[in-house]
């Protein structure tokens, strides 16, 4: 009987807890646009063969209590041989209302939930500002945000011990 009180009482906190928690998307838009074709006219006269290289990053700014604007910056850099044909850049931000998590839980939905929300309107801003420039389209492959934020996150943990290994000798 105890036993089944415990069961109740735990289910009852855990419903409460998520009763607290709430993540709504407030608002998302496109906060800075950049494209430059440095070959100029010269990029079409060339057989297209191009190397693409993306970068992607994510900053994290906390408004006010419940909410933080995360701006997803996606780079894409396309060569012909070694020269730039074009670059395309943008940041993707969005306002986010957030309560009810533990720090650990806020930092995992910020760099995982909020940039993989984010993701789409980049992707469909670059292939957008690619076809103005007129050159091919380019549909930037899928990102898993969990694992570029598990990847992170070993990182650290490994240059923490690597300092602490530091100075301990």
């Amino acid at each position: 009987m105890a036993e089944e009180h415990n069961q109740e009482a735990a289910a009852a906190a855990a419903a409460e807890e998520q009763a607290g928690q709430q993540f709504a998307v407030q608002r998302l838009y496109v906060k800075d646009v950049s494209f430059e074709a440095p070959m100029g006219a010269e990029a079409f006269t060339k057989q297209w063969q191009p190397a693409v290289n993306q970068e992607l990053g994510n900053k994290v700014n906390k408004l006010d209590d419940n909410n933080y604007e995360v701006t997803l910056t996606i780079t894409v850099t396309v060569k012909l041989g070694e020269e730039t044909a074009f670059l395309a850049e943008v940041h993707q931000a969005g306002i986010f209302t957030i309560t009810g998590l533990d720090d650990q839980q806020l930092t995992h939905v910020l760099n995982t939930m909020c940039p993989n929300i984010l993701f789409p309107y980049a992707r469909e801003a670059i292939d957008n500002i690619v076809g103005k420039g007129s050159f091919p389209a380019l549909m930037l492959p899928p990102v898993n945000f969990d694992a570029l934020f598990a990847q992170a996150v070993q990182q650290q943990q490994q240059q923490a011990a690597e300092g602490q290994a530091d100075e301990t000798h």
